[in-house]
């Protein structure tokens, strides 16, 4: 009898960076959970986004099924990527094995989750503050990701989740170095999406900034740029965006 061929990948930083990549630009994603009533799983669209550590959050309304699933059994899995043209399954997606936490309200963690999704996912804010909406972070614990034919990894929640020692200083000066960006230095933000991301011009925003990089959005495209090194306080955050928008100004005229 042959042996079993094993069809996973050793884990490598590309595998890392796209699992960080697919977590950090989705906007929605398919939750499964467990009915409480039959045990049988229940699979739905959600709006997601993620705390500062890359984990996704959700935010559901306790008319949906699957609240009081998560309420009655907190295991779930999320599955993320967007398939692009062709065939679906030659795109990037990875499936988050996770324990779902909700998130009380009044406390500083919900203020700090809320700000985050809402730069996300700008459109919630029509229903964020009804009462029978809730945040919950999802607590990974693994994920199977898959970038494609024959790109198969196994990864667990320290692999790809963005465990820095100094996320809760960034976090506390995220919004304000967000805001600063989008409402005094739109230029900067422009270099990056083009130099970086390699994008096209357009209106684009930062909607969120962690130790390993920042996002950017133009309605509905949303984009990630990586640090070359993890940033090592907040102060750093700023010194790091300073650079790189000197860095993708002399590159881009060196390419003109």
């Amino acid at each position: 009898m042959s042996e079993k061929k094993d069809v996973l990948r050793e884990i490598d930083d590309n595998a890392i960076r796209l699992a960080r990549t697919l977590m950090r630009t989705s906007r929605h994603a398919v939750i499964a959970t467990l009915d409480p009533q039959s045990g049988a799983p229940i699979a739905t669209r959600v709006g997601v986004s993620t705390d500062h550590d890359g984990a996704p959050i959700i935010l559901v309304s306790a008319l949906a099924a699957h609240t009081p699933a998560l309420l009655a059994d907190p295991r779930c899995s999320l599955l993320v990527g967007e398939p692009a043209k062709g065939d679906p399954l030659a795109h990037p997606r990875m499936t988050i094995t996770a324990s779902a936490r909700e998130i009380a309200r009044d406390t500083p963690e919900h203020s700090r989750i809320a700000w985050r999704y809402l730069s996300h996912l700008p459109k919630a804010k029509l229903y964020v503050g009804l009462g029978d909406f809730r945040f919950f972070r999802l607590e990974p614990e693994s994920a199977k990701l898959n970038g494609g034919f024959g790109q198969a990894y196994q990864l667990s929640a320290n692999d790809w989740l963005s465990l820095s020692p100094v996320n809760e200083e960034l976090a506390e000066a995220e919004r304000g170095a967000v805001d600063h960006m989008n409402e005094d230095h739109s230029d900067a933000i422009a270099l990056y999406a083009r130099f970086y991301a390699k994008a096209l011009d357009g209106k684009w925003r930062m909607t969120g900034i962690d130790a390993d990089g920042f996002d950017l959005a133009d309605g509905d495209d949303v984009l990630r740029v990586f640090f070359k090194e993890p940033l090592t306080s907040a102060k750093d955050m700023h010194m790091t965006l300073v650079r790189m928008a000197g860095d993708a100004r002399a590159g881009l005229a060196s390419q003109s």
